[in-house]
């Protein structure tokens, strides 16, 4: 089993795989990937042989190889649809985003109660909820990215699920009650920015002792 520490290390050495890539490297070494990801050697080469990954002594690791295992492991290796609930500044920011297809994503639609968000320029359709079921039916849509206000995100997250979603990427600052069988991942930017400084805060007064 996957901790969400070791799942995050993971998503870390996918970005920097894909950077030395776009470089135009094919092979790298643990102590490489650690200038890039702030990871110890040591922890990078305990992870990949976690997941069977062991590179050579002398040639390190190959990057595609590497990038290959690692979208086994997130199952992406099959493109999956994803899509979009709100179109207030943070969904607006989403639904531009331009990198999806980097991870084999593809944000087929987006959802706004607003009449007026339907009839602006958007790189995808914007429908209504009423929609839902159809979008979901025929792109075959197991996550959403709900970025609703605070007061309607349990009405949309509960609707999201009765329609086939299984999986939420939750902006709205609320802990969603959701059946066991659906996974949230809650992004709230003030808890991190309070954990960053929580942190922070510690590295200083260790400094000062």
């Amino acid at each position: 089993m996957i901790s969400n520490l070791q799942t995050r290390r993971l998503q870390k050495y996918r970005m920097a795989l894909l950077r030395l890539k776009k470089m135009g490297l094919k092979k790298t070494f643990s102590h490489s990937l650690s200038d890039e990801t702030g990871i110890s050697p040591e922890l990078i080469r305990k992870d990949f042989s976690i997941l069977g990954i062991r590179g050579k002594r002398r040639g390190g690791y190959e990057i595609e190889g590497l990038l290959d295992e690692l979208k086994k492991l997130f199952g992406r290796v099959k493109e999956q649809n994803v899509v979009l609930v709100g179109l207030g500044n943070i969904g607006s920011a989403l639904v531009n985003y331009e990198n999806y297809r980097q991870s084999n994503m593809h944000l087929v639609a987006a959802f706004d109660i607003d009449p007026s968000k339907r009839q602006r320029k958007y790189p995808v359709p914007v429908y209504t909820l009423d929609n839902l079921r159809e979008v979901v039916d025929a792109f075959e849509v197991s996550v959403a990215i709900l970025a609703v206000p605070e007061f309607s995100a349990q009405e949309t997250a509960n609707y999201l699920v009765e329609n086939g979603i299984r999986g939420i990427l939750n902006f709205a600052p609320v802990l969603l009650k959701l059946p066991g069988h659906v996974l949230v991942n809650n992004i709230n930017v003030m808890i991190e920015l309070e954990r960053l400084m929580f942190h922070l805060g510690i590295r200083q007064n260790a400094e000062l002792v």
